[in-house]
């Protein structure tokens, strides 16, 4: 089965995918009903891991709809991209007071000095999968024998090659790892045979192709994928982090309580108004198509939803998989101190919360998937 020709929206896609925008400063656009009881005023910035797009609608609501200004804050959310290494950034002393990145590259940046401290877990479930066409006899890890396994590096790899060696293979000598581009070109081009993707973001890639066989577009049934939460290999991804030292100094615990509760309510608006937050993040700087925005957010929402205990707040046992999985990866040499991570903070933005902050009845919606993700 030949699928060497590549839908062009789909380079498109990952270009703009690529391109990131620059700083954007919160001014909220929109009333606010409210929800903490202010303080004094303070400005702090916020570094994003990537590029505006609906991965972080919960930040632009929060400046939209007026819930930072509520607590008196100014926030300057500062886009990532390609070029921009989160955790280092956030990890200077004169760097953002907020980061936002995944939790086993702030391990390993805290392994080497960062006094990065993780104080509100957004995202509950991992987005990591691998994707892999249906003929091509990989429905599993362990199915990687002999094949070309496509990754990112810079630590986005650490769940896929994690689970190659729970099932005894080795890099290398086993399978090899190609480095992934941050699109699905080398998967549609047969170039590797199982690709790395985020559930909200290159699986859709791969969705919004064309099929040249048939000439419409791929259909999930083209498709199998690996799902690293059922695999066991998941690990913690997006959350909110602070500098311990920031966080010492007088009057940041409680700017930093404001900031998670302005953020945790931004969050629970984008789940109640998905479509909202869409034009949020378009208006944030966003060049991703409107069809594509819509799968994201569709996707980012059941990351984070349920959130059991409330959102933020973090389960201790997906801390401890990830703790795990990272010592026996390599990643870090020790187990983290029992500071890298508290929940006093978010649990104290929670109690300033009227809104449904745990989700409990939340359903995932549906999106149509459309050509190139316009």
């Amino acid at each position: 089965m030949k699928r060497s020709r590549i839908w062009l929206s789909v380079a498109v896609s990952a270009t703009l995918l690529l391109a990131a925008c620059g700083t954007q400063t919160g001014e909220s656009t929109a009333p606010s009903d409210g929800g903490g009881d202010g303080g004094e005023a303070a400005t702090v910035q916020l570094q994003l891991q990537w590029a505006p797009q609906a991965q972080f609608a919960g930040y632009f609501a929060a400046v939209e709809e007026g819930y930072y200004e509520d607590e008196n804050l100014t926030v300057e959310i500062l886009d990532g991209g390609p070029d921009v290494v989160p955790q280092q950034v956030g990890s200077a002393p004169d760097g953002p007071e907020f980061t936002i990145s995944w939790v086993p590259k702030v391990l390993e940046a805290r392994a080497g000095g960062s006094d990065l401290v993780n104080i509100g877990q957004i995202f509950q479930r991992s987005g990591t999968l691998s994707v892999a066409w249906a003929d091509s006899g990989i429905t599993s890890p362990a199915d990687f024998e002999g094949k070309k396994v496509g990754v990112w590096d810079f630590g986005n790899e650490f769940e896929v090659t994690a689970a190659a060696t729970a099932e005894g293979l080795e890099e290398g000598v086993d399978y090899e790892k190609v480095t992934q581009p941050f699109d699905m070109t080398l998967l549609l081009t047969e170039q590797i045979d199982v690709a790395e993707a985020m559930i909200y973001n290159e699986y859709a890639q791969v969705l919004e192709a064309e099929n040249p066989d048939t000439g419409e577009l791929y259909q999930p049934d083209d498709l199998t994928v690996i799902d690293y939460n059922d695999v066991g290999t998941a690990m913690l991804q997006d959350a909110i982090f602070a500098r311990a030292s920031w966080l010492a100094e007088e009057g940041n615990e409680d700017i930093a309580e404001r900031f998670l509760r302005a953020s945790f309510r931004g969050w629970i608006f984008c789940r109640d108004n998905p479509d909202k937050c869409i034009e949020y993040t378009v208006a944030a700087g966003s060049t991703l198509g409107a069809g594509h925005q819509a799968w994201m957010m569709n996707e980012i929402n059941p990351l984070i939803w349920p959130s059991p205990d409330g959102i933020g707040m973090l389960d201790s046992g997906l801390w401890d998989q990830t703790v795990e999985i990272s010592l026996e990866s390599g990643i870090i040499a020790e187990a983290p101190s029992d500071d890298a991570a508290r929940t006093d903070l978010a649990q104290a933005a929670l109690d300033g919360i009227e809104e449904d902050a745990t989700g409990d009845g939340f359903t995932k919606g549906t999106v149509e998937v459309t050509p190139g993700g316009e």
